[in-house]
């Protein structure tokens, strides 16, 4: 499993997250997208159906039902209701095991202290627990890759000596 770090400097969450569950469609990975509150669930289900008045995003939340049908199922439980591969935790929310997914994506804003800090812990906190861990910014062209941390013993890519 790998746990990435995406650090929002430029964009907002609201800017961002589409963006990131489009891609994740597009490989025909499911995933949950945990929150912070119930209300901050419903309005970013709320964003999801409107952030683009050409397409929308297949998803659902408790107040919708049938989730083992949504391809993007929202949350502020510890749950993964459709079977997702990928879980992205949004306005500093956790998880008790991040166990059962392929692919964990941390979302913060950097123009917020709090999540900076808490962004800090966790990144110590996985790197303690031998994850898999990569760092990324916000440029003008989208994402770039600053920092990876893999686990002790992990396999070296060919050619890195």
């Amino acid at each position: 499993m790998e746990i990435r770090y995406y650090h929002l400097e430029r964009a907002t969450l609201e800017a961002a997250l589409p963006v990131l569950l489009a891609r994740c469609l597009e490989r025909g990975w499911r995933a949950v997208v945990r929150a912070g509150s119930a209300e901050r669930v419903e309005a970013l289900a709320d964003h999801l159906w409107t952030f683009d008045d050409r397409s929308f995003l297949p998803h659902g939340s408790a107040a919708d039902g049938h989730a083992a049908q949504q391809p993007i199922w929202l949350t502020d439980a510890e749950e993964n209701p459709n079977g997702a591969a990928v879980l992205f935790l949004t306005d500093g929310a956790e998880a008790a095991t991040l166990a059962g997914y392929d692919l964990v994506c941390r979302l913060f804003d950097g123009r917020d202290d709090e999540a900076v800090r808490a962004a800090r812990a966790a990144w110590k906190r996985e790197t303690a627990g031998g994850a898999h861990l990569t760092y990324w910014r916000q440029t003008a062209g989208g994402w770039e890759k600053q920092a990876e941390k893999k686990p002790e013993g992990a396999e070296k890519p060919p050619g890195s000596g």
